[in-house]
């Protein structure tokens, strides 16, 4: 599946932290992933994948040493609130401030948009393919994940979770992909892709603009008898509350079955530190 692996030196590891860079053929170039092995799943097989997608402008390893993803999930198998799970943890792909995890397209000039001009080094040799960092997520991590630790098999159950950027992500291709998840979580989410305008600027024409890739609404109508278990959270404090609240009405008036709760608090890591546990008891009760 990918050319070439990079694995980081079990001597040189942590909290049960690794390390891994993969060739991406979906990306068309390097891409990275923390994962976390508790040492109750080592020599396990088929051990659940959980997948825990970032916000914009982060990277991989903003889950582990932002919001202690790694030490919560550590501290709940230990009490027995979370079954043995692999976190894997991935990069969007490093596209500009955030890619989305969608597929993206090439204008038909590369020069109208400098930005793709640099990401042309990305695609296929050929040319005839742009970024898809959407599979690169479904597809390809947990390949990846497979591939720097043997307790993940492809029997393994898949939870996807995700904050803001990667709470649109986790809840849009939960939506759009439910055979392949057993839950999805979002936190903070952004519901639709005119949301990012200002936090990425206003040149997204390099994502894909299919209605399932532009909205979260759209990717659950698409599958809405076959999704998986779904929650999402916000803070009342929150930029995107209002977004979120719609989404739960919408969701609510299509009669499609999910969990949303609100706290206290704003889009900020000591958030979403404290609410990843609610996530991850959500996929506890999934993976039963």
């Amino acid at each position: 599946m990918f050319r070439t692996v990079e694995i980081s030196d079990p001597r040189f590891e942590g909290e049960g932290l690794r390390f891994v860079t993969v060739q991406s053929p979906a990306i068309g170039g390097r891409a990275d992933l923390s994962l976390f092995v508790p040492p109750q799943a080592r020599g396990l097989r088929d051990v659940p994948l959980v997948i825990l997608l970032h916000g914009v402008y982060g990277s991989h390893w903003a889950w582990a040493f932002n919001g202690g993803a790694h030490r919560t999930a550590a501290r709940m198998i230990v009490a027995k609130g979370l079954p043995p799970v692999v976190l894997a943890m991935p990069s969007d792909g490093l596209w500009r401030d955030g890619s989305g995890y969608v597929p993206h397209v090439l204008p038909e000039d590369p020069r109208r948009d400098p930005g793709m001009m640099m990401n042309q080094a990305k695609a296929p040799a050929d040319g005839t393919a742009a970024p898809d960092f959407e599979r690169w997520i479904v597809d390809e991590v947990p390949l990846a994940a497979a591939a720097a630790a043997t307790e993940i098999s492809p029997m393994s159950p898949l939870c996807l979770a995700g904050l803001s950027m990667g709470g649109f992500g986790a809840l849009r291709l939960g939506g759009k992909h439910p055979h392949r998840f057993r839950a999805v979580s979002g936190h903070s989410s952004a519901t639709h892709k005119e949301q990012f305008r200002e936090l990425l600027g206003a040149r997204l024409d390099a994502w894909s603009d299919a209605e399932e890739d532009r909205s979260v609404l759209a990717a659950m109508l698409r599958n809405r008898h076959k999704l998986p278990p779904i929650r999402f959270d916000c803070g009342t404090e929150d930029f995107l509350v209002g977004e979120n609240r719609d989404l739960h009405q919408a969701l609510e008036a299509a009669d499609i079955a999910h969990m949303y709760e609100e706290f206290p608090g704003g889009h900020t890591w000591p958030y979403w530190e404290v609410h990843l546990a609610d996530t991850f008891r959500f996929f506890a009760r999934a993976l039963r």
